[in-house]
């Protein structure tokens, strides 16, 4: 079906438009496939407001006899209002954006449109790979080895087709221990620790069952993980209890008998249902208008956001500490090893190695651990706060990621080479972008639908010269040295960048971000300069 089978009215004049930091303007506004577009001419300055209809979380009607207003709630946050005249006409487009903001087929998004003029499909698609990972890290050739028996995606179909396993686990014995982890999901190294040999490996529950069933190639594989060492540590993302009523449902954990050399801690961190309903709550609450001071705070920590904000770092922290002062191995896993495991093993590399800090490093980051690794964007992504859908598989997973990586820039502003804006853009990117990234659920998904050769890498695109400044942070100051978060209360602050950036308060806040940003940019550039005779002066 064409698009324009879709669009019962295509544009409409006289549209009055109502958004944040704007006054009211009147123009015209224009439904295409992908796009809402606004166009004021009025006093020979044009204006345009580009609107992504994938970005569109809910629509809300209210209509009159001769006109209506349509209120367009967005996955970023910001919430437009159009009236328009005609109540035909106002219906027509608030039916054609709701149809064609939640287009089922992944090939119908944008993405697969979208051709800029200074990007070729030719161009390189991503940063990083397990392989390239691999060759980079030479002393891990001893013990571990690069195996590609996922290269069918047969065994685990979340997974890449490569993994770094231990070599002493070949691969028949690999097929076995996937079997017994829930999705195929079997452990697989993710960060090696140049500094002492530790690593971080993930996964997911094993399949043990109310039986207790054992896996004897599991149990060697952890064995081997932790060759030459006297322990290692699981970190199990589920409470105590949640892991054991796991097993009622054929879940489970790891035994203390089978896998005596490793202790395992419960670190509980809320995900699905749960994590949405507290970005609900978050966001209802930033937008309430009430002078009352106790009602905000109420509502603030009713939410529980910065709860899970502060148990994601408290939880990363204890897994950086293992390796990086205590020298011992972890796996990290909850239930399926796709959410919070991923959210854990990122930051914790963040926290202990200086290359994940680099604004290159950083996107490579994000791209073994959560692109690569499975993150189930399509599923997780799919609304918002604002939707009236019911929730089914929607969590906001990464934009908790990128509020805990905002928390350490914020108590580590020279450590991280990239910027605020950064978090800002990849934050809503995830929900709705012109670029293929962060489409689709894995690996697997994004080659049957030919994303790698028919889209563009948003990685790539914020590397480029033309976008790389405004995401890199001039005051970064490398250091070797682990950063070590504080999750007090008090030193945890709410993302204002994020959840009030459509507020004056938040508005004002950039402006003043981005002139200190100039200041300190041009000092640079002038502390460089060959010709002293630039640098400024201070007169009596």
């Amino acid at each position: 079906m064409e698009f324009s089978e879709h669009i019962k009215t295509a544009n409409v004049e006289d549209v009055l438009l109502r958004q944040p930091l704007h006054p009211p303007t009147r123009g015209t506004l224009c439904v295409t496939g992908h796009h809402l577009l606004f166009s004021d001419r009025a006093e020979g300055d044009t204006r345009h407001v580009l609107l992504l209809l994938r970005n569109i979380d809910a629509i809300e009607k209210r209509i009159a006899t001769s006109s209506g207003t349509i209120t367009v709630k967005c996955k970023d946050l910001s919430v437009l209002r159009f009236d328009i005249p005609g109540m035909e006409q106002c219906l027509n487009i608030a039916r054609s954006i709701e149809t064609l903001s939640s287009l089922d087929s992944v090939l119908e998004t944008y993405p697969f449109f979208y051709r800029p003029a200074d990007h070729s499909l030719q161009d390189q698609w991503g940063l990083s790979s397990t392989e390239t990972y691999y060759t980079q890290m030479v002393e891990l050739h001893d013990r571990w080895r690069l195996t590609e028996l996922n290269r069918d995606y047969s065994v685990c179909p979340s997974y890449p087709t490569s993994a770094i396993v231990p070599k002493a686990v070949d691969d028949d014995m690999l097929v076995k221990v996937a079997k017994f982890r829930q999705g195929g999901r079997f452990p697989v190294l993710c960060y090696y620790h140049r500094k002492n040999g530790m690593v971080m490996v993930r996964s997911s529950q094993p399949l043990s069952g109310a039986n207790r069933k054992r896996c004897r190639e599991d149990e060697l594989l952890l064995q081997a993980v932790i060759e030459g060492s006297d322990k290692g540590f699981i970190i199990d993302t589920r409470s105590s209890q949640q892991a054991q009523q796991a097993r009622m449902t054929g879940g489970g954990f790891e035994s203390k008998a089978c896998y005596d050399r490793w202790k395992r801690l419960h670190r509980q961190m809320e995900r699905g249902k749960a994590l949405q309903e507290s970005l609900i709550k978050l966001v209802e609450a930033c937008g309430d208008q009430s002078p009352n001071m106790d009602r905000w705070l109420s509502k603030l920590e009713n939410s529980k956001w910065l709860s899970h904000v502060q148990t994601a770092l408290s939880t990363a922290g204890l897994v950086a500490e293992c390796v990086e002062r205590d020298g011992h191995s972890v796996l990290i896993h909850g239930s399926e090893g796709t959410d919070s495991t991923l959210l854990i093993s990122t930051l914790a590399q963040l926290i202990i190695e200086p290359c994940c800090r680099t604004l290159e490093g950083f996107l490579a980051l994000l791209e073994r651990e959560w692109i690569q690794a499975g993150h189930p964007f399509q599923l997780r992504c799919a609304h918002s706060a604002y939707s009236h859908a019911r929730l089914q598989q929607e969590a906001p997973v990464f934009v908790l990621l990128m509020d805990c990586v905002w928390q350490l820039w914020r108590q580590f502003p020279l450590a991280l080479g990239f910027s605020e804006a950064l978090l800002l853009r990849l934050a809503s990117e995830a929900y709705a972008s012109n670029y293929g990234t962060f489409i689709c659920n894995n690996d697997q998904e994004r080659e049957a639908q030919g994303v790698k050769t028919k889209t563009h890498c948003l990685f790539q695109a914020l590397l480029k010269p033309s976008e790389r400044e405004q995401y890199t942070n001039p005051l970064y100051e490398p250091t070797k040295l682990a950063i070590w978060p504080s999750i007090h209360p008090q030193s945890l602050q709410l993302w204002r960048g994020f959840f009030l950036r459509w507020t004056e308060q938040a508005h004002h806040l950039e402006e003043v971000q981005e002139e200190i940003r100039t200041m300190v940019t041009e000092w640079t550039r002038l502390m460089l300069s060959p010709d002293v005779s630039d640098l400024p002066t201070c007169s009596a």
